[in-house]
């Protein structure tokens, strides 16, 4: 799904949704210099597998977060993680670097990519912003319709905890 069909899914799904087009920014610290109507709710995004190429996640929290992958890996048994190549990327979910959105699990045909959503974003208001698909916008929609967009599409979202 490119930009406009994530947009025309989001309607034809019945959600509530809001949108804010910016130019294309490729770090946290580029968009920090975007005036966003929702910056508490923005998510950063992190691809990651492990060392077998066996595992693929999606680790997304707040963006004003660092997380330790090691912390993450034992605290969640993982296998050593490191961050998924720019091929594994486009190829598992269509998406260059800087795009990385939750959105792009709807790309992943073979459900191989696991969410591991930070629980912050289920706290009030509920509210998410990510890209859709695309890093010249960002979507702002309730974390729990994207939640259920996720485990409709059939991959697994687990609601973590990251310090």
């Amino acid at each position: 799904m490119n930009k406009q069909e994530v947009y025309a899914f989001l309607k034809e799904k019945n959600l509530d949704f809001e949108i804010t087009e910016h130019p294309a920014v490729y770090s946290m610290e580029e968009l920090a210099q975007v005036a966003l109507p929702y910056p508490e709710a923005d998510a950063k995004n992190l691809f990651v597998r492990d060392d077998k190429k066996r595992n693929y996640y999606l680790i997304t929290v707040k963006g004003d977060k660092r997380v330790d992958l090691k912390k993450f890996q034992k605290k969640h048994g993982t296998r050593r993680l490191s961050f998924a190549s720019a091929d594994d990327l486009m190829a598992i979910m269509g998406l260059i670097p800087g795009a990385v959105t939750p959105l792009g699990v709807l790309n992943d045909e073979e459900r191989r990519v696991e969410v591991c959503l930070d629980r912050d974003f289920l706290a009030e208001p509920g509210k998410i912003g990510v890209h859709p698909n695309d890093n010249t916008a960002t979507v702002w929609l309730k974390t729990g319709d994207l939640i259920a967009l996720i485990s409709e599409h059939g991959n697994t979202v687990h609601s973590v905890q990251i310090e």
